[in-house]
């Protein structure tokens, strides 16, 4: 899970402070030394480390205690802050260009998922209505090209290619032609990786960036190579001067330093991150969110942009309804076991929830195994038996299990927590009519 090892000592630390009516120098030099280590096996660059827990401190023992916070409070909103600084502050969005095409160049080294996150970027481009074209830049290595074309094909995005035996200079600038012609709006440049030590291949990149004259340098980086990332990046911000970092595999990334380090150490924000392999998992990097996901207080804005992305909006209304009248079934629990599954793994899910922090995670089966067990259940059921599962009798559930894969006591524990459900549900029901009566509305699930 993403910073799982950095967010749970961090909260370890600084929950020692949380219920402490008056907070000491002591007190809060321990805690600092935590989080100081916390950082520092996260990978964390040393630099950024030591600035870091200095500005915590000056402005811990310095701030007055705002009146609605405990001390321990007002040093974990310190702590929020600065992390939320380190990391850029704000989302840092695509700068287009004023008068299209805008050229956008992908550099990074070999393996860092370069090509994949360059189809990312265009599904993501394509869905604000952008119409994005991939050019095939890297000559060199085998099947390169073969892969952006297949990946923007599942994009959905048309690709420029002149086959392995032209120099990528030529190829970038016949594109950037090919693209105005058509009417691609943004041009997206896919180069060949390249170690940040290879002089002839650096030279190469160089001479694309100049030929195309791109409005942004996207460098793309493997999150979990760590502390080297950030070398990385110096070295390619001293070649091509990179407007933004793309981080991949972060989903993969339990330390989180190169996400920490880069912007304090290049000043260049981390525009986009990698968190799974499929197209739409390449998501805006929001600095304010991923403090407070670090310091288990949730990513709720996060959360309520990916239901709204994946739910549909018709299908809730008539559940509502369903909900209402009694009326929920096992095909409607079916509906909202997909709609959830779209909403990516269920462990980044729960980890954007105030509260639910990396320790509590650590006890649950967070691998969608479970969701695809159920699912399995229920398609085994005849559709009378899942609008009315009473009618499950021993024989039907021996059958179900049999047609599902699992056993009689997985087909009792969906038919029992099926049933707990529904009764929760009529409570609810019942406790809006109570309190519609009193003057007060608001049905608790909507």
């Amino acid at each position: 899970m993403v910073f799982e090892s950095l967010s749970e000592k961090l909260q370890s630390a600084l929950g020692k402070l949380k219920g402490k009516g008056k907070i000491s120098e002591k007190d809060l030099d321990l805690a600092m030394r935590e989080v100081r280590l916390a950082l520092l096996e996260a990978d964390v660059n040393f630099k950024v480390v030591k600035d870091f827990i200095k500005t915590v401190k000056e402005r811990a023992l310095g701030s007055e205690v705002m009146e609605s916070l405990t001390p321990g409070q007002q040093v974990i909103k310190i702590v929020n802050d600065e992390l939320t600084k380190l990391m850029g502050e704000k989302e840092s969005k695509i700068d287009f260009a004023s008068s299209p095409p805008t050229v956008i160049l992908m550099c990074g080294l070999q393996g860092a998922g370069k090509t994949t996150t360059t189809g990312k970027l265009a599904y993501n481009l394509k869905k604000q209505n952008k119409r994005p074209l991939l050019v095939a830049c890297d000559i060199y290595r085998p099947a390169a090209i073969k892969q952006l074309e297949v990946v923007g094909e599942r994009a959905g995005v048309p690709v420029f290619s002149m086959g392995d035996k032209i120099n990528p200079v030529d190829i970038a600038k016949a594109a950037i032609e090919h693209g105005k012609k058509h009417g691609n709006d943004v041009i997206i440049v896919d180069t060949a990786g390249r170690l940040h030590i290879d002089e002839n291949l650096m030279d190469e990149i160089k001479n694309i960036h100049d030929a195309v004259k791109p409005k942004e340098v996207l460098l793309v980086l493997d999150a979990m190579t760590g502390q080297d990332a950030v070398n990385v990046a110096e070295s390619f911000n001293e070649k091509l001067s990179i407007s933004g970092v793309i981080l991949t595999k972060l989903d993969g990334d339990a330390r989180g330093g190169s996400a920490l380090s880069i912007r304090a150490v290049t000043n260049k924000p981390i525009k986009f991150v990698g968190m799974g392999e499929k197209l739409d998992q390449l998501e805006p990097f929001y600095p304010d969110r991923m403090a407070s996901r670090i310091l288990g207080m949730g990513d709720v804005l996060s959360l309520i942009e990916k239901a709204q992305a994946s739910i549909d909006e018709k299908k809730a209304m008539e559940l509502e309804k369903k909900i209402r009248t009694a009326q929920f079934t096992f095909d409607d629990f079916l509906d909202q076991l997909e709609q959830m599954k779209n909403m990516g793994p269920l462990d980044q899910i729960l980890g954007m929830i105030p509260g639910m922090n990396t320790k509590a995670l650590k006890g649950l089966d967070v691998d969608n195994k479970e969701l695809v067990k159920i699912e399995a259940v229920i398609k085994s059921m005849t559709k009378r038996e899942r609008e009315n599962p009473e009618i499950i009798d021993s024989s039907r559930r021996k059958r179900i299990a049999l047609g599902s894969g699992t056993n009689i006591q997985e087909v009792n524990k969906l038919l029992k927590q099926f049933k707990e459900t529904k009764k929760m549900m009529r409570k609810f029901i019942d406790m809006e009519k109570t309190m519609k009566k009193k003057g007060k509305i608001g049905f608790p699930f909507f």
